[in-house]
């Protein structure tokens, strides 16, 4: 099976103040971080840009194209931009940057055993509420929940066809479970954080330290 993955880096930076993607993290950009974990676990690598940068060099990845306004038009960019014969796509977050190539391979593998769909998954240890008008309506069982991550593979045509059919939902995953595919959990990382805040960058900072220069590919 060929696989592909689509990284997203097409982020306006709104809610972090900056393009995050391309802030400097252990003497490389954040982007970068997750192209290294693509390339080492895929046969090709399309990155989605904003249109502002589609047009700058980006040699650890295969295919440059420009994304759109919400999440979903970024990964219709990435999926019309997969060669012909490409059987499982990765859809990974550019600012999740310690996602290593092992986790890739993991939810590639359950596709590859199957599944439509695979994503990691890491425990809930929070207690958590369902409110409505600042009052808690429900304390939600948290022993069946799982907060997933990126990266989350899928077969082409499954994720073709659940993009296609103009679902909603926050993730892939989501709109491949509402046109009735099966998405199975893999283990995933507590360190696999995505940068969203500002205050997210030094803690990233510490966890690429302990990385080392290497950086998460293996």
């Amino acid at each position: 099976m060929s696989v592909w993955a689509i990284v997203l880096a097409a982020g306006s930076g709104r809610r972090f103040g900056a393009k995050k993607q391309y802030l400097s993290l252990g003497g490389r950009r954040v982007l970068d971080w997750s192209l290294a974990a693509a390339g080492a676990a895929c046969d090709g690598v399309v990155v989605v840009v904003s249109a502002d940068d589609v047009d700058d060099p980006e040699p650890a990845a295969d295919v440059v194209v420009a994304g759109g306004a919400e999440r979903s038009d970024s990964v219709r960019a990435g999926l019309s931009a997969l060669p012909d014969d490409c059987d499982v796509v990765v859809v990974h977050d550019g600012a999740r940057p310690f996602a290593d190539a092992d986790l890739f391979r993991a939810v590639i593998d359950a596709v590859r055993r199957g599944a439509d769909g695979a994503v990691p998954g890491v425990p809930v240890t929070d207690t958590i509420k369902r409110v409505a008008a600042d009052t808690v309506v429900e304390t939600i069982e948290r022993s069946a929940l799982v907060a997933v991550q990126t990266p989350q593979a899928f077969r082409r045509s499954v994720l073709l066809a659940a993009h296609a059919s103009s679902g909603d939902a926050t993730d892939d995953a989501g709109l491949v479970e509402i046109a009735g595919g099966r998405v199975v959990v893999e283990p995933g990382r507590a360190d696999n954080i995505k940068i969203t805040r500002a205050e997210d960058l030094p803690v990233a900072e510490v966890l690429a330290r302990r990385r080392g220069p290497g950086g998460p590919a293996r």
